[in-house]
């Protein structure tokens, strides 16, 4: 596994993941080339062409971290072992996540319910049943915490297991204000997660880069009452790119909210009328079923961790099943019989090395192989 950052190295990330026109992709492009984010720093004469500003100062990124200590948060780097292992296989995760709450509740599969803020009574009833019974099945939900089906998925799943929420503002900043006590709630018992710093306002160019993450971290996104222009569907669009598996209920024509997870079905994505709909199509299953107050024993066997035996053992098998012409991740988990989690570790921690390449569909190839 890779080792913690040092407060140095964490310093260095925060400065270039703050520095303008760095994004995701760019920033994984440049630790990919110079091996450390603070060599990349110390050459930033080859690529700050790339900037759209200056990188902030040590000083800076010294105040942003000393917010985010005194809000209770806690870093999340894309290179941790903790990092949500859907996420961190995307080509362009972000850099650094925040945390509010329990690591551990990032480690079990989780999958998105999300929906109209304008919810139904039955829409907000049915999203709360099917999320409770996903997190008594094994499954965390994970959901974006707004009104209407968000604020009914995440009570749902609090009843009986784990969920997630994910912050479009910075991870202290409550998002609507009367979910202070359903933000509490998840923060003690499951987690809030956020890309951005302590402090931001939510706004609107915020909530699909909000969405992004829901989709990432998720196997699978389940969509409850949305109109065609909602931030649902581009929940559902990103989990369709993405390669995860997208369940869509129902509803009435004469409902407008019906026409988001209507068209979605026309489309090809899972028809839900019970929990079994989506239980028995999941390709990813829970290892075990547990509450985030299990014993760490319990932890430790839901996310599959590897020894350092039968980890250099996966890259070997990894490397064996690859060559240059691009295979289907999917593929390479059937033929290594790991969890999707334990090889997506296994191939961020390559490709880092430089030793893999990601392309899209879900794809990847070894690099420099004849």
């Amino acid at each position: 596994m890779t080792a913690p950052l040092s407060h140095e190295e964490l310093i260095d990330w925060i400065r270039l993941t703050r520095t303008p026109g760095i994004g995701p992709k760019t920033f994984r492009q440049l630790l990919q080339r110079f091996g450390a984010v603070g060599e990349a720093l110390a050459q930033r004469h080859v690529w700050e062409k790339q900037a759209a500003g200056d990188v902030p100062t040590p000083q800076a990124a010294e105040r942003e971290f000393a917010a985010s200590e005194k809000a209770g948060l806690r870093y999340l780097p894309m290179t941790d072992p903790a990092y949500p292992a859907p996420l961190a296989a995307l080509e362009d995760p972000p850099p650094l996540l925040f945390v509010k709450g329990k690591l551990e509740a990032l480690s079990v599969p989780l999958i998105a319910v999300v929906g109209a803020r304008n919810a139904t009574v039955n829409g907000r009833k049915f999203a709360k049943m099917l999320s409770g019974g996903l997190a008594k099945a094994g499954y965390g939900v994970i959901s974006g915490m707004a009104r209407g089906i968000d604020g009914a998925a995440h009570e749902g799943a609090l009843s009986q297991g784990i969920t997630v929420a994910v912050l479009a503002g910075g991870p202290d900043v409550i998002y609507p204000p009367e979910h202070r006590d359903l933000y509490e709630r998840i923060a003690e018992h499951g987690a809030i997660i956020s890309e951005m710093p302590p402090g931001t306002e939510p706004q609107a160019s915020l909530f699909p880069r909000r969405n992004r993450i829901i989709s990432g971290a998720s196997v699978g996104v389940v969509v409850v009452e949305a109109t065609l222009r909602s931030g649902s569907l581009i929940t559902a669009r990103f989990a369709a790119d993405q390669g995860r598996d997208v369940f869509a209920v129902p509803g009435s024509p004469l409902d407008p909210r019906a026409e988001g997870p209507n068209t979605l079905i026309r489309e090809g994505a899972t028809l839900v009328q019970s929990l079994s709909d989506i239980i028995d199509e999941m390709r990813v299953k829970p290892v075990v079923t547990h509450k985030i107050s299990s014993p760490p024993e319990a932890i430790r066997q839901a996310t599959d961790i590897p020894t350092e035996n039968s980890h250099a053992s996966l890259h070997q098998r990894i490397e064996a099943a690859l060559g240059p012409t691009p295979a289907a991740v999917d593929e390479l988990i059937r033929q290594c019989q790991v969890s999707p989690a334990v090889l997506a570790a296994a191939l961020m921690e390559m490709e880092l090395a430089g030793r893999l390449e990601r392309l899209p569909g879900n794809r990847v190839a070894l690099i420099g192989t004849v």
